[in-house]
């Protein structure tokens, strides 16, 4: 039997499992819904297959404590080849709460997969394989044809979209278990309830074992961490003790020569002080009187400076609503110019319109008047008819008559009345046929007249609607005016608004300079109290004598300790006092490391 390779091998294990993870996610998408949360089991599987993809051969580099193994050096290089991923590693990088570089891969793989361009970036990555190499083994999976499979496979998330939280999420610390109990449930590979039970328990075994590895690796991290900042301030403090021991002997040195000075100026001081003591008085008792005029006019100058900037704050704030309100009405005017113009052009428009109707009103009556003459014309014509067909008739009468009196000379007027009935028989033939074509036009002039009776309608209605029209219009200006008042009350109820924020907003400031003072007495307090925290006094049977003069003590002079250098004076030689925020009263300071003086009162007292 031929030797498989174990990393053909891997990569085959690696890409049956990317198939079976991206179409269990487009299978579950598709029946739950095509918008997905980060919380999405099956979502979560698929970062985890692609996170050991883009591992699997990848090139370990050498760093200062430890070997560093991580895909985001890959996935930072395709904001070279494709510009448009500069954006995502961009916001990558300004998250706040990612700090290691793994962490940022996973978070730059959930924001190509919500742009719905992972497999854009991939395939512009695989294309570069020179680049590649210098992360990737030659047998990555990244490297061979698996990895152009894993990129088209990727391209059937285009139909997912994903809403992801990347900004609150804990990216650094995740741990990457592939659950393959997800993809073993099938019907034929089931068996019985112990080798389901078994099955768990080793995949049990197995979390616990990559958690176990996980939580090791993060100690050995979190413990080089440590020795090196150890290492670090160990030999900052080494120095700083060279330079604090260089530093104390320069101070001594300086110290005993202050202390001999400090002698002879006294002796000095004390004969010039007796005699500028009572010139002293004398200016004091001057700058006092001059102070208290000089603080009176302070504070009226500074009252009246502070009404004359409120009155110019309330001035501008009203000129800055006048200009807007001036914009928004001259704003409303134009709309309304507007408005009014489009009507009156539809108004002349109607006006148009109805006079054409009238003209062609006046058209039809005109032709309505000759229809009219006509039909009198023909009708007298007609009547004119008439009344030669009751001549005729008469005439035939006489003829019958004369006809029954030539009974008798009917044989000799036989060709004389063939004539005459040849005529009579021709005449009656014409006057047929002009009285059918007047009876033809009288028909015609009435369909002419319904015709028009028709139009005539028709123009009524289309007037009627243009009235309807006009009124409608006349509504809705009646309607702009409406809205224009109501736009006025607005703008009034929008001034008192304006007032009430303002009135809100100076509140929050007071308030909130209120809390400021606050803080900066509780910060001087714990200043305090951190600085009375370890430190140790000497019993009062050692402390016998003072430091400065080496005098005993006694009730007049009263022992006070240092805080910072230890050193114990008396009442006479600690005698500079320093005024501090959080008391009322100035305190005693060394004249050393000028520190707070501390009374002891009794010799058990820390």
């Amino acid at each position: 039997l031929a030797v498989k390779d174990p990393t053909a091998v891997e990569r085959a294990n690696l890409l049956n499992m990317a198939k079976l993870s991206i179409k269990g996610l487009i299978e579950s998408a598709l029946s739950f819904g095509r918008t997905l949360d980060s919380d999405y089991p099956p979502l979560q599987q698929f970062f985890v297959v692609m996170e050991h993809c883009l591992k699997h051969g990848l090139k370990v580099r050498k760093s200062f404590l430890s070997y560093n193994k991580t895909i985001w050096g890959p996935l930072e290089l395709v904001e070279k080849l494709y510009p448009e991923a500069e954006e995502i590693a961009a916001s990558v990088r300004d998250l706040p709460g990612l700090k290691t570089p793994l962490g940022r891969a996973r978070a730059w793989l959930r924001l190509a997969l919500m742009q719905k361009k992972m497999a854009d970036y991939l395939r512009c990555l695989i294309i570069q394989r020179d680049l590649l190499s210098e992360f990737y083994e030659y047998h990555a999976l990244m490297m061979e044809e698996e990895g152009a499979v894993i990129v088209g496979l990727l391209v059937g998330l285009n139909v997912i979209d994903a809403n992801l939280c990347v900004k609150g999420e804990d990216l650094d610390s995740q741990v990457g278990v592939i659950d393959f109990s997800v993809y073993l449930k099938s019907d034929d590979d089931i068996g019985g309830k112990e080798r389901n039970v078994q099955i768990a328990a080793i995949l049990d075994q197995k979390n616990y074992v990559e958690e176990l590895n996980r939580q090791l690796n993060s100690t050995v991290n979190s413990l080089h961490a440590r020795v090196d900042s150890l290492e670090k301030s160990n030999t900052k403090l080494i120095e700083e003790l060279a330079i604090a021991k260089n530093n104390i002997i320069k101070l001594q040195e300086e110290n005993h020569q202050l202390r001999s000075e400090n002698t002879l100026i006294l002796m000095k001081t004390q004969h010039h002080l007796e005699a500028t003591k009572v010139d002293v008085e004398a200016e004091l008792q001057t700058y006092k009187h001059s102070r208290q005029g000089l603080d009176e006019m302070y504070t009226e100058a500074r009252r009246q400076l502070r009404e004359e900037a409120q009155l110019r704050q309330d001035m501008e704030n009203e000129l800055v609503v006048q200009v807007s309100m001036k914009h928004e009405i001259e704003l409303a005017m134009k709309l309304l110019e507007k408005d009014i113009h489009e009507k009156q052009d539809t108004l002349i428009g109607l006006r148009q319109q109805l006079d054409e109707v009238k003209a062609i009103n006046v058209e039809m009556y005109q032709k309505l008047q000759v229809s009219e003459n006509a039909m009198k014309e023909k009708n007298e014509i007609i009547s004119r008819l008439e009344d030669k067909t009751n001549q005729i008739n008469a005439t035939m009468k006489q003829l019958e008559q004369r006809l029954q009196q030539a009974e008798k000379a009917q044989m000799d007027a036989e060709a004389e009345a063939e004539k005459l009935k040849q005529e009579y028989v021709n005449k009656s033939e014409s006057l047929q046929n002009e009285f059918s074509q007047k009876e033809k036009q009288l028909l015609q002039l009435e369909t002419d007249l319904k015709i028009e009776k028709e139009w005539r309608q028709t123009l009524e209605d289309d007037l009627q609607k243009e009235k309807e029209t006009v009124s409608q219009l006349r509504t809705e200006t009646q309607e702009i005016v409406n809205l224009k008042k109501e736009f006025l009350k607005l703008q009034e109820k929008n001034k008192q608004l304006k007032s009430i924020c303002e009135d809100q907003e100076a509140a929050l400031q007071e308030l909130a300079s209120k809390l400021s003072e606050s803080k900066l007495k509780i910060e001087d307090i714990k200043e305090a109290n951190k600085a009375l925290q370890g430190q140790v006094w000497l019993k009062d049977k050692e402390a016998t004598h003072c430091k400065l003069c080496e005098k005993e003590f006694s009730l007049s002079k009263r022992k006070h300790h240092c805080r910072n250098c230890g050193e114990i004076f008396c009442n006479a030689c600690s005698d500079n006092e320093l005024p501090l925020p959080s008391s009322p009263k100035p305190v005693r300071v060394c004249d050393s490391c000028h520190a707070i003086l501390i009374q002891r009162c009794s010799s058990t007292v820390p």
